[in-house]
Order: C-alpha cells, then structure tokens, then sequence
C-alpha cells in the first residue's frame, strides 16, 4: 500500500524536508533518550504513522483511530508503555528517517526489497494487491481503457509505481488517499488506481463507484522497525503473534473494512 510512498529522498536538501515534515500529534515528540535506544521517549512507544489514510489511521472525534492504531495500541500495552503518536510524512517514513523520532512506523507500510534496505520488517499483518476503481458510467473497464484517462494515485506508492509501469501517461499524484478519493468523488479524476483495502474501503458506501479491476501484485504489509533493533522486532512479533493466534487480527479486520 503505502508502498513506494511520498517520493524518495534523493539529496540532502530532501532529506531536511522529509524530517521536517515529522509533526508531533498530541504528546510530546522531544526525545528523552540517544538515538538508537528504546524506547525514544521515557514511558513512551512513539510510532511514526502518515495520517490520514483510512480505515489504516485517521482523526475521529480528536483521537487517532483505525485499523494501524489498534494494533499500534496493543504493541504498546505489551510494552508496557504509553503510546505516543507522531504524524509524520510517509517521504519520512519510506526513506527511514522516522527511526530519528520514533520507535515504529506503522502506516500501511508495503515491504519492498527497496525498503528493506533502510529499515527491518516485522512479519506481514495484511496481504494487499491493487485495484482501479472508476465512476460506472465512466466507460474505463481496465487499464487499456483509462490509459488516456486522468487516473489519480497516491504519490510514491505502489500505486503511482504501478501506474507508469503499466504506460498510464495522465497520472495526477495526491498527497493523500483521502484528497485521492474526494477527486474522483468530484470528477477532477477518470479513475483511482491504489490499494484495495484503502480504495475499496473510500467507496464503499459511494453509488456509482466500483471496482473495474484487480491486479495481483503480492503486496504484504509490514511495521517499520529500525536496523539492528532485535528486542524492538521481538516485541512487535509477539504481539502480531499473540493477535492472530487469539483471533483478534480476524476481529479487527472485521471491524475495519467488513471482510470476513
């Protein structure tokens, strides 16, 4: 999903843009500790998250909630700390500049073999593909048919990579999925092309929206976890363990996106 996110960091004036960009969201983000410690903050598991994207995160009725929150919220119980959310661009987190702030990132995170490379993943806790989704009386039925058509991504994700793999030469990139879905909903896009779980979950209460195509891409997400950060990946593991072996992972993803 938020796979090849937010554009890499390619020099060092991007790199000062990207940490600049990390925001603290409720409490405070000032480290207590060196970098590399854990946890950053004394008390605390700071997690980095690009919000909002729903179901995954998002701000309802003052707190951050969605399906990444909650598993965030139990990584931090098992942790036996409080979870301190910073909302960070995801340029931050695809290029591994989160771990100067944040404990975790969990953001609908893809593993790519590109990522692995700056940061360690945990085991997977969604399998995701892509879809493009498009108006019913659009006349886009597949990517042939909307390749002349203006198709709306989400930049630097899997999406967006997608997309110009596949020769779409209209893409129009938005910052988030939720500014993604409201072009389409305005008619300022033919057709989106992202992630099921997050596309399919924008329109599902939306008539006139659907599903036109499915491409299996094998996408898996993961939570972002520092390099040579072994005890932070134990306790991230055993609590994505100790959720599905419980049953609780099914629950969750009942509750957030209807799917049994």
């Amino acid at each position: 999903m938020r796979s090849l996110q937010k554009k890499f960091a390619s020099a060092v004036a991007v790199t000062s843009v990207a940490l600049l960009a990390l925001t603290a969201c409720g409490s405070d983000s000032g480290s207590d500790a060196e970098a590399g410690s854990f946890p950053l903050n004394e008390g605390k598991l700071t997690i980095c998250s690009d919000i909002p994207y729903e179901p995954f995160e998002f701000v309802k009725d003052g707190k951050n909630v969605g399906f990444d929150m909650d598993i965030a919220a139990e990584i931090a119980k098992d942790a036996e700390l409080d979870l301190n959310v910073i909302d960070a661009s995801f340029d931050s987190i695809e290029s591994g500049l989160f771990s100067t702030q944040c404990d975790i990132a969990i953001s609908s995170v893809s593993i790519t073999e590109e990522r692995s490379a700056k940061m360690d993943f945990s085991t997977p806790y969604m399998d995701d593909d892509l879809v493009l989704i498009s108006a019913d009386d659009s006349g886009i039925k597949d990517l042939e048919s909307a390749k002349d058509k203006k198709v709306g991504v989400q930049q630097a994700t899997t999406g967006e990579k997608y997309a110009k793999e596949q020769g779409l030469t209209n893409i129009v990139g938005f910052e988030d999925a939720g500014l993604q879905t409201q072009a389409l909903l305005a008619g300022q896009v033919d057709a989106l092309l992202g992630n099921q779980s997050v596309l399919g979950y924008s329109i599902k209460d939306k008539e006139g929206f659907s599903v036109v195509a499915d491409f299996k891409t094998g996408e898996q997400l993961g939570i972002a976890v520092p390099q040579e950060q072994p005890k932070t990946m134990e306790l991230v593991n055993g609590t994505l363990k100790r959720l599905t072996d419980a049953g609780t992972m099914e629950e969750l993803t009942v509750k957030w996106f209807g799917e049994k």
